[in-house]
């Protein structure tokens, strides 16, 4: 008797991350948000000290691994909109009464609700300005906003400068300053390497996935901010060099993949190599022969090749032999294959459209109904001798948010993680000596939260440890008991509202997604269908500008995938408003691995065969059946005829 399957909903709150402890950024955590309390005792300011941590513990959240320029952005954006969000909240709360302060911190909800659904740094924006507006207005204190606004931001950037000063542990040959950038670039050619290798096997369509993850992480990587329009130094070009000479290489390995014929074992050697030589900073080496006709390959190699990889094979070749070059002589690379092509226009469609107003309505909904629950229960008294009632619609705010997991697994996390950290820090709060115990529980908790990000559950024990520690520091008495009630009440709160009806469709965000990927496909097929042809090959140009389309295709089908799959492990009553959409976006994705055979076949023969013809004219049948916004019937597209089959 098989045992019931687990639910979706319930599954992905037991799910964890995992991966090696962060040591660099538990040292950075621990010198941030206690030495920043430490500091305002220190000058007699304990207010901004405790303002301090604050900001040094929301910064220390976003202090995911990747590369030193990347974290300029990820910290730094998300900073100035929680101090501007505690600048506002400070300046409402002291003149205005409890109805307009609701409405106010309600439409600070709607705009930041719809801007988060532009992207996750956006969306850590979105929920830093929130939660520092509910600690203005919760909060009461003698400082003017902006006093306090730049305390916050003093927080922040103190765990910025760490970030962008401190060595990183273990970092790699040659230029640290880029470690984390070109151990990224290595795990593309890594990913295409184990791509080829799974080709025609039972896991070549997840190494497909994770090539495409590994290329988001890379250019993630390579185009975060900097000073100059281009790369200053030697070796940040020839890092660039080398992630371009990678795109041809994943081209190719897709088109193999496409094929769904195993190959030689030899066949991923190339890209293997260039792996180490990347990681090293090192000279490529001797890379492996090229790959020669089918009545020329070594005995036993013959079976496993056939025509259809040919010229997928000879693309390989090619590529391997241009990395080649690239690595050498560390030219090559086009500053456009770095960036996403996205501008403001297309992030405030995204903001206004279906998902961000979805998502806009449901925060300004749950933050404005906590505050004028918490308010309501404030001037009752519930609380007791606290002056504060901003935890309810801080916690609100991290409840509402999809970027943490599906809505129940989210309630079930906080609730668990709320009422562990409670409890913990009413067992700590008797014995700790004042105030250096709660600075040093403080200094502890900022070291832990890099770790405890990866699940939910766990960083709401950590942060409500350092919160509770912050609160005492700054001269409140101990509040274990109401805080776990205010947590329980928000999550009944987020779930009530994320059943509620909206206007429009719902799943909208699902949907947006999909039509972006959608419109992506369609841009790079009708580029690949309109290119040179009749034997031309693509001129330098032409291809770069492929491979730009290419990977905006694949990355806005991953955006699509990562919300599918979040918006499956809902509850049923949530999840069966984007059934079917699965289904979509893999025809969306055999459309585009199609697409990218198309491209190499025709770049070596100059015509397609039938069964290129025929894959194409199935993928866009069954996306015109779907009714998939931004892609075209199969009427409507200009498919070359084809060669013999």
């Amino acid at each position: 008797m098989t045992r019931p399957a687990v639910p979706l909903w319930l599954a992905h709150a037991f799910r964890a991350q995992r991966g090696p402890v962060p040591w660099s950024a538990v040292c950075r955590g621990a010198l941030a948000a206690g030495p920043s309390l430490l500091a305002g005792m220190a000058l007699g300011r304990t207010a901004a000290g405790v303002l301090a941590a604050i900001g040094a513990m929301l910064a220390g959240i976003n202090d995911r691994p990747g590369s030193r320029r990347a974290s300029v952005r990820r910290l730094g954006v998300p900073a100035p909109a929680g101090a501007l969000g505690l600048l506002a909240g400070t300046c409402a709360g002291q003149e205005l009464s409890a109805v307009p302060l609701t409405l106010v911190l309600a439409a600070l909800g709607l705009a930041a609700g719809a801007v988060s659904a532009i992207g996750p740094v956006a969306s850590a924006a979105g929920t830093q300005l929130l939660v520092a507006a509910a600690v203005g207005a919760g909060m009461p204190a003698a400082e003017p906003g902006w006093q306090r606004a730049l305390a916050f931001l003093a927080g922040a950037g103190w765990l910025l400068v760490l970030r962008l000063v401190l060595p990183t542990p273990g970092s790699l040959a040659g230029d640290v300053r880029y470690d984390a950038e070109r151990n990224a670039v290595a795990d593309v050619y890594d990913a295409i390497a184990a791509l080829v290798e799974a080709a025609g096997g039972e896991r070549a369509t997840a190494r497909r996935a994770a090539l495409t993850a590994a290329l988001d992480h890379a250019q993630d990587a390579l185009a975060a901010p900097r000073l100059r329009r281009y790369a200053g130094s030697a070796a940040e070009r020839r890092l660039h060099a080398r992630f371009a000479a990678a795109l041809p290489l994943a081209e190719a390995a897709t088109a193999l993949y496409w094929t769904g014929e195993p190959l030689p074992a030899r066949a991923a050697e190339g890209a293997r190599r260039l792996a180490v030589a990347v990681r090293h900073n090192a000279r490529t080496g001797p890379l492996p022969a090229p790959h020669l006709p089918p009545t020329r390959l070594r005995s036993g190699e013959a079976a496993l090749v056939g025509a259809p990889a040919l010229p997928a094979l000879r693309a390989l070749d090619d590529a391997l032999l241009r990395a080649a070059e690239a690595f050498d002589s560390g030219e090559g690379a086009h500053r456009g294959l770095l960036g996403r092509r996205r501008g403001v226009r297309q992030a405030l469609r995204v903001a206004l459209g279906a998902g961000g107003r979805e998502y806009g309505l449901r925060v300004a909904l749950c933050f404005g109904a906590s505050a004028a629950i918490a308010q309501a229960l404030h001037h009752t008294r519930w609380y007791g001798p606290h002056a504060h009632w901003y935890w309810l619609p801080a916690t609100a705010v991290f409840l509402v948010k999809p970027d943490l997991g599906p809505l129940a697994s989210r309630v079930l996390c906080r609730a668990a993680g709320t009422v562990l950290g409670a409890l913990v820090f009413a067992g700590l709060a008797a014995p700790l000596p004042r105030p250096a115990g709660l600075i040093a529980l403080v200094a502890l908790c900022g070291a832990l939260i890099p770790v405890a990000t990866r699940h939910f559950a766990a960083l709401t024990a950590v942060a409500t440890v350092l919160v509770l520690a912050l609160v005492m520091a700054g001269g409140e008495p101990q509040a274990s008991v109401s805080r776990i009630g205010e947590t329980l009440l928000a999550c009944a709160l987020v779930l009530v509202v994320g059943h509620l009806p909206m206007p429009g469709a719902r799943g909208g965000g699902v949907r947006d997604r999909l039509t972006t990927a959608g419109g992506a496909a369609h841009d790079y097929l009708r580029h690949v269908l309109d290119g040179p042809g009749d034997g031309l090959a693509a001129g330098p140009g032409d291809r770069a500008e492929r491979w730009a389309l290419r990977r905006e295709a694949y990355r806005t089908l991953a955006e699509a995938r990562a919300a599918i799959a979040l918006a499956a492990a809902e509850l049923p009553a949530l999840a069966r408003h984007t059934e079917g959409t699965d289904a979509v976006a893999e025809a969306l994705e055999r459309l585009v691995d199609t697409t990218t055979a198309c491209a190499v076949h025709l770049d070596d023969t100059g015509r397609l065969t039938s069964r290129h013809v025929r894959r194409l004219r199935e993928a866009l049948a069954e996306l015109e059946r779907r009714g998939v916004p931004g892609v075209p019937g199969v009427r409507d597209v200009r498919v070359p005829a084809s060669s013999a089959a």
